[in-house]
């Protein structure tokens, strides 16, 4: 059996990001940190332990961006992953997710994966539509926020509960292949361990090189972002990490919520 698990580089939340001069997207710069996406960690956990109780499971990690993508690739080997696939696309800004999911479509769609999961929703633009729209490209079934999986081999099913609004839950049962989103808490993501962080170091990524200009024009035009509009209810801390904390301990201490 054949796992496909899609992550993606995400900038550091906690970093001090500005807004690049032309306002679509943050400023990078040679002290930008990033990190795999959070919400991946846990697909890829949950592909992890899907191979720890069936023998014989592969996992392939796959991530579409710049050569700075390779990090959360080797980050995805480092946790266990057998396979590193990078999707080489140039620029770093702000990708349609109709371009990013035409991409894993053309490769998933030549290598007979069994399954493919990716995290929820990504950090950065939260739109949660690259892994349905994959589904849909490859003609697959798919789940979306899973909370709970439980894999039959022998018939090729996974039954699945999906988290709904208002607390409600959906279970339903998918052919494979097929596709999961996976919601945070479904697990425990794992930390690396020394002998695949060596692993992870030393082997060589599968690299794509198509560009992905070539595909046809985007139907979809970022226009511009935006920082939080300020209000008089609220109060933007400045400064770095310890900054904020020493100020936000003197707003409690003035208010009388610390003592």
């Amino acid at each position: 059996m054949k796992i496909l698990v899609c992550i993606k580089q995400v900038a550091c939340s906690e970093s001090s990001l500005e807004l690049n001069p032309d306002g679509k997207w943050i400023q990078e710069t040679d002290s930008t940190e990033y990190r795999m996406n959070r919400f991946d960690e846990y697909a890829l956990e949950e592909a992890l332990l899907i191979k720890e109780a069936n023998p014989g499971v592969t996992i392939d990690v796959l991530s579409v961006g710049p050569d700075r993508v390779k990090d959360a690739i080797k980050k995805g080997l480092s946790k266990g992953a057998d396979n590193g696939v990078h999707i080489f696309y140039e620029e770093s800004g702000y990708c349609p997710p109709r371009k990013i999911a035409q991409q894993i479509a053309d490769y998933a769609g030549k290598h007979a994966y069994d399954l493919i999961l990716t995290g929820v929703m990504a950090e950065d633009d939260m739109l949660c539509q690259v892994g349905p729209m994959t589904a849909a490209l490859l003609s697959i079934p798919c789940a979306v926020s899973v909370i709970k999986e439980e894999m039959d081999m022998i018939r090729r099913i996974i039954m699945v509960q999906s988290e709904m609004e208002s607390g409600k839950v959906e279970e339903v049962i998918l052919s494979l292949p097929a596709l999961l989103t996976i919601q945070t808490g479904i697990n425990q993501p794992r930390y690396p361990s020394l002998s695949n962080i060596l692993r992870a170091n030393s082997q060589e990524l599968i690299v794509v090189t198509e560009s992905l200009q070539g595909n046809p024009p985007d139907k979809e035009i970022l226009l511009s972002l935006g920082y939080p509009a300020k209000s008089l209810k609220i109060c933007i801390l400045e400064g770095s990490a310890e900054e904020k904390a020493e100020q936000l301990l003197t707003i409690f201490h003035n208010r009388s919520l610390l003592k």
